[in-house]
């Protein structure tokens, strides 16, 4: 006999209405009408308890497999999901689209399901102009999604290159665009995803800022109206290669974004204008491990702020003066405002190599500043605070009256 606990469990999800999903006119997805910063994984915890240890850190979003029973797992931690029902087939154009229908079928009504993916970085295909998947192919796709399930919406994730105007014929296909963009490579050397330089990225900017610049080049593609999620490091190139006869894995080499690496690229990305972020490649790294205990820790700190986070825009853009400290500013401080339940909060990264001290202006009317998460206050006098950051630095301020 089922125990009682489980039954409670089982009549809760069978009588929860499936989930509508939208998304507003600044790209800000909504849950049941409810605007809501994505926090998402692609793997849950290897942990006993794997989805309550995900949505315990903060995250809201998971990816699982097509299937009822998965998504059983991530509704009963309160977690809400992606899940991959593929893409048509152009030689198997029948089967394939009667596989996709099937698929939709079985989750549609789900009280735990939000996006709904095709197929991963479709216009990429390492060292090659060629795209994998015809963008046509999508959008044929995505009309068949549609029309089976129209409370949901259609995730495509990108790699960070190809043109602007090969990704931008991509949105026919998609609702929800993301770019997975993996920095942290010290020692480098080529191979599958990665250029002859040992990066993942191909623009000019080789330091972790560069995720700052492809959420400039997505929104470039996507638009300011549609959802942009960036994908984000939670892996050690290194500890990819351990498959035989491939390449030897070098133990020295294993680096995992440190808390300040990964809290930079998280607050960069939605400073720069992602409407959430994603968490790739946790698989790989070992649990429990500083580095799974960092990811987890940012993942937190920005779903503590999602109120704010998940508000419009202010429309405040702080003048910034920097102070002589003896060396240039190549990019500096990047701000976003927002105000919520009567506060305003100030969200900046500094995007430099080299630490700068800057005076922000433009605060007037606020009378008191806390920078969250740092245990201080500043002063603000004529509607000015003063600041130092170091390289690829955050610091968040909450302003009161």
């Amino acid at each position: 006999m089922m125990a009682l606990t489980g039954i409670v469990a089982w009549l809760t999800l069978s009588a929860a209405e499936p989930l509508s999903v939208a998304f507003d006119d600044d790209g800000m997805i909504t849950v049941n009408g409810k605007r809501t910063l994505i926090v998402g994984s692609y793997y849950p915890a290897k942990s006993d308890r794997p989805f309550e240890e995900m949505a315990e850190a903060g995250f809201n979003l998971i990816h699982t497999a097509a299937e009822p029973d998965a998504l059983d797992k991530a509704h009963a931690a309160g977690l809400m999901v992606w899940a991959t029902v593929g893409a048509i087939n152009p030689e198997k154009r029948d089967e394939s689209s009667q596989a996709i229908a099937a698929a939709v079928d079985r989750i549609k009504d789900h009280p735990a399901l939000a996006l709904i993916e095709t197929v991963d970085e479709p216009a990429w295909t390492f060292l090659k102009a060629e795209q994998r998947v015809p963008w046509q192919v999508l959008e044929d796709t995505y009309k068949i999604i549609k029309a089976r399930d129209a409370r949901h919406l259609v995730y495509t994730n990108q790699a960070p290159t190809n043109l602007v105007k090969t990704l931008r014929q991509y949105n026919a296909g998609t609702d929800v665009v993301a770019c997975d963009i993996y920095p942290v490579n010290p020692g480098a050397k080529p191979g599958f995803a990665l250029f002859p330089d040992g990066h993942q990225g191909d623009l000019n900017n080789e330091h972790i800022s560069q995720v700052g610049e492809y959420v400039d080049k997505m929104r470039q593609v996507t638009g300011p109206n549609r959802p942009l999620l960036m994908v984000l490091q939670a892996f050690a190139w290194e500890a990819l290669e351990d498959e035989p006869g491939i390449k030897e894995r070098r133990e020295e080499k294993i680096q995992y974004p440190s808390y300040a690496q990964s809290r930079f690229m998280a607050y960069q990305s939605l400073i720069k204008g992602a409407n959430g972020i994603v968490y790739w490649g946790s698989h790989s790294m070992p649990q429990p491990s500083q580095a799974w205990t960092d990811i987890k820790r940012v993942a937190r700190e920005i779903a503590d702020l999602a109120g704010p986070l998940s508000t419009r825009t202010a429309a405040l853009s702080p003048g910034i003066d920097y102070h002589e400290m003896g060396h240039s500013v190549d990019d500096g401080v990047q701000t976003l405002a927002k105000e919520h339940d009567g506060r305003l909060y100030l969200f900046t990264c500094n995007a430099d190599k080299n630490f700068c001290k800057a005076t922000l202006s433009g605060l007037d009317g606020w009378a008191s500043c806390t920078v969250l998460n740092e245990d201080r206050t500043l002063p603000v006098e004529n509607g000015t605070i003063t600041d130092t950051w170091r390289r690829f630095d955050v610091h968040v301020y909450m302003f009161a009256k």
